[in-house]
């Protein structure tokens, strides 16, 4: 079934719907035929410049909440068919630093989701994660491995309910809010070096569009409980820090050779590699060409997809596997466009 068919007639609530994910799905899914769309989040000058945006579409609502709020994520969700819930408190150094704040908004919060959901009878629930989930060595990465837990476990705790659960694990977005190249580019324009944490980390990295479209495919394969993980390829930081350079250098008319890159080491919480899959995830995973599947582990039914198979029995870490070359790396900075101001 195309998106279009999906889509059509559905009332949509995005949670975090102002932010670098949610804001994308905005704008892919209301060309789809949906009935509405509620933008809920708690930051009310990108809703008014979002709401500046889309002044002239009739279907979008903005609320404004905070999803460690039960009483206003259950209103919002009144008479809502599928729920994104994108929000979430993600600074790996904020979250360190305010452990709790990490664990109100990201593991309360996500119960809160799921128990208004199942309240509201809402259709489908599509949780987004990441892969810091995997052997967390920070705040941020163990309460979205809980998150993600709530959401998996979630299908029995529905108990009779018709509300299909499931999370969507995915890496770094290339220049979503937080990410390193926006950072590179302002500090080139200031004239300063730019930064990096250590020339050989390396990390998962996927366009925002390939991150807006895979989510919305993974709500769309939905059975119940699963971890949908989208593969993405890896990029090495170095060789990211010289193509922003190379690039920035030549429509600024900048000297490439007088911008320094200097290293500045880990920080708090912070790991050279990251991974997509465990072992023992990647035992019960079913691969599809762009994603994998994880069912709960503790979950007996039958998952029935047509195009899948077995995967591999491995580790999916960004150590392991290849990274892009920087022309293809420069292709998809070009792309999507994110050196433009």
């Amino acid at each position: 079934m195309d998106d279009t068919m999906f889509f059509r007639n559905k009332k949509i609530l995005i949670i975090g719907g102002t932010g670098t994910i949610g804001s994308s799905l905005v704008k892919t899914l209301l060309p789809k035929g949906v009935s509405v769309i509620r933008v809920l989040s708690r930051d009310e000058y990108k809703q008014y410049f979002m709401m500046e945006q889309m002044k002239d579409i009739k279907n979008i609502r903005f609320l404004l909440g905070d999803v460690r709020d039960y009483d206003r994520i259950n209103r919002a969700m009144e008479d809502i068919d599928i729920v994104f819930h994108a929000a979430a408190l993600k600074h790996v150094p904020a979250c360190e630093y305010n452990p709790f704040e990490a664990v109100k908004t990201n593991v309360i919060g996500t119960q809160n989701v799921i128990e208004a959901a199942i309240h509201n009878n809402v259709e489908k629930v599509i949780f987004t994660s990441t892969d810091k989930t995997i052997g967390p060595t920070n705040t941020y990465g163990a309460t979205k491995l809980l998150a993600e837990r709530l959401i998996s476990a979630a299908d029995y705790y529905k108990g009779s309910h018709r509300t299909i659960f499931a999370a969507v694990r995915f890496g770094n977005v290339m220049g979503s809010r937080g990410s390193v190249i926006p950072l590179f580019k302002q500090q080139i324009l200031q004239g300063n070096p730019i930064t990096i944490t250590d020339p050989e980390m390396s990390r998962f990295m996927m366009t925002l569009t390939e991150a807006t479209n895979l989510t919305i495919e993974a709500c769309k394969r939905a059975q119940g409980g699963e971890l949908f993980i989208l593969k993405m390829p890896v990029v090495r930081l170095h060789d990211l820090a010289e193509v922003v350079i190379e690039e920035m250098s030549e429509k600024y008319n900048l000297d490439p050779d007088k911008i320094r890159i200097v290293k500045t080491g880990l920080r708090p919480g912070e790991k050279m590699y990251e991974e997509l899959m465990t072992y023992e995830e990647s035992k019960y995973a079913i691969e599809f060409d762009n994603m994998f599947a994880v069912p709960p582990l503790f979950n007996h039914k039958t998952y029935e997809y047509s195009d899948g198979r077995q995967a591999a029995r491995q580790t999916y870490s960004s150590h392991d596997i290849e990274p892009i070359s920087k022309e293809e790396l420069r292709r998809l900075i070009l792309q999507e466009k994110l050196l433009d101001s």
